[in-house]
């Protein structure tokens, strides 16, 4: 029989992404498809705490297995900002990508280094019991947005030597690549033992 997982987003592209790394070995639900539309708190100081929030969320209202993730841009130049209020750096009430993408250019005018990673925390709770998993890539800033494949920041991050962005790269290379495909294949690893 499959396993099946409750995905704690609302985000479709990180549902997508997420969907297209584990292919056919495990169901991937999400929020919505339990019926759950609520606004979960992400209040923790830590990744790794926001993540688990949102997974004892769940797992406490909902009794099904599941895992949630958080994931922040660590700017060397800033250091280490925005982190954990990667989504809502710009305006702490709201999520808006481009607003985010305009501040953190701005803000690195300048600077000395761009150099950056981006980190993905995945907490898991099946049968009560947690587990986390971590995916990061390092990179750094490009000076403007290149792009048009990915969301959020993808426009601004270039990881690794090549020069190019999350978004000139695309989804399918990004998805081999990427902090939250590293996190997943720890998440699947630790699934399909």
């Amino acid at each position: 029989m499959k396993q099946t997982l409750v995905f704690a987003t609302n985000n479709a592209h990180k549902l997508s992404e997420i969907r297209a790394m584990l292919g056919d070995a495990i169901e991937v639900r999400s929020l919505a498809e339990i019926g759950c539309f609520d606004d979960i708190p992400e209040t923790a100081p830590t990744l790794e705490g926001n993540a688990l929030i949102k997974a004892r969320w769940v797992y406490e209202r909902y009794g099904l297995n599941c895992f949630a993730d958080d994931t922040g841009l660590e700017v060397e130049a800033l250091g280490g900002r925005p982190g954990v209020h990667t989504a809502r750096y710009a305006y702490p009430d709201r999520h808006d990508p481009e607003a985010n993408n305009r501040k953190l250019l701005a803000e690195l005018q300048g600077a000395a280094t761009r150099a950056a990673r981006f980190r993905t925390v995945i907490a898991l709770i099946q049968g009560g019991e947690e587990k986390l998993f971590e995916g990061i890539v390092e990179g750094e800033i490009a000076p403007c947005e290149r792009g048009t494949d990915g969301f959020g920041y993808d426009p601004v991050f270039m990881p690794g030597t090549d020069g190019l962005t999350f978004a000139e790269l695309g989804v399918e290379a990004k998805n081999r690549i990427s902090h939250r495909a590293r996190a997943v294949a720890a998440l699947c690893q630790y699934l399909l033992k």
